[in-house]
C-alpha cells in the first residue's frame, strides 16, 4: 500500500445531508479525503483530489469555487478551478497558496463567501496554517488536518484522532461546536455524534499519544 495513490481509481464516496465527500484512492495510506459542499452560492470544493469524481457532485449544482483550508493542501485545486473556470479561495491570513502555477488565491474573511460556513483558525504558524469550516445550523464541522480518521491518526478504538504532530497541543477550540458530523481531510468522516467524537479526541489526545504513535509506526512498517 503506497502513501499516495495515482492512475486509474474507483473513488470511495460518502453522501451526507448538504454535500458529498470522497477518497480518490481508497487503498492509499494517507486516505486523502475531499469534499463538495452544497451552498446557496453554489458548490464549493474543499481540498479536492482529482479522479473521476465529477458525477459525485453533479446533482448538487454548479461549482462556484475551490477552497484551500491547509497551506500544504494544494492537492489538485488548480486542476479543479481550471476545469470549472472558478476561483481558488483561501483564508486571508493564509499566505503562500497556491504557489504553482502562480494562481493567486482569493482571500476569505470570517465566512466562506455567501455561505453559512464560518472559518475558524486552527493553526497559524510559520510551519502550519490551517482553518476549519463550521456550520452549526447543518451540524457540520470540516477539519482538513488537525483531526482525522485515517489509521495513523487514531489510537485504539478512537472514532476520530488528533494529528500525530499535534498530540501534545490538540485543537481544543474545536470541541466548542455542537455538530453532528465531522468531515476530515484524511479518512472517512464521522457522520453521527460528531461533537462527542471531537471532545473525546482532544481531551484524551495526550494520554493516548504513546498508543497512537505505536499504532502509526506499525501501520507504516512494511
Amino acid at each position: 500500500m503506497s502513501m499516495k495513490g495515482s492512475g486509474q481509481t474507483e473513488p470511495r464516496a460518502v453522501d451526507w445531508d448538504g454535500g458529498v465527500s470522497w477518497i480518490a484512492y481508497p487503498e492509499e495510506k494517507m486516505q486523502r479525503a475531499a469534499h463538495a459542499l452544497a451552498t446557496d452560492a453554489g458548490v464549493v470544493l474543499v481540498d479536492p483530489v482529482d479522479a473521476a469524481v465529477e458525477e459525485l457532485y453533479a446533482d448538487l449544482g454548479e461549482v462556484a469555487g475551490v477552497c484551500i483550508l491547509l497551506d500544504r493542501h494544494e492537492r489538485d485545486v488548480v486542476t479543479f478551478a481550471d476545469r470549472h473556470d472558478v476561483p481558488v479561495h483561501a483564508p486571508a491570513w493564509m499566505d503562500g497558496v497556491p504557489s504553482d502555477p502562480g494562481r493567486s488565491a482569493e482571500p476569505l474573511g470570517d465566512l466562506l463567501a455567501d455561505t453559512n460556513y464560518a472559518i475558524e483558525k486552527v493553526q497559524n504558524s510559520s510551519i502550519w496554517q490551517e482553518a476549519a469550516l463550521v456550520n452549526e445550523a447543518s451540524g457540520t464541522l470540516l477539519v482538513p488536518e488537525a483531526l482525522g480518521t485515517a489509521e495513523y491518526f487514531r489510537a485504539g478504538d478512537e472514532r476520530l484522532g488528533v494529528h500525530p504532530m499535534l498530540r501534545f497541543t490538540p485543537p481544543t477550540r474545536l470541541r466548542e461546536f455542537d455538530v453532528e458530523r465531522v468531515l476530515a481531510g484524511h479518512g472517512v468522516g464521522v457522520m453521527d455524534d460528531g461533537a462527542a467524537a471531537v471532545r473525546d479526541a482532544v481531551e484524551n489526545s495526550r494520554r493516548r499519544a504513546p498508543a497512537a504513535y505505536l499504532g502509526a509506526l506499525k501501520g507504516f512498517l512494511p
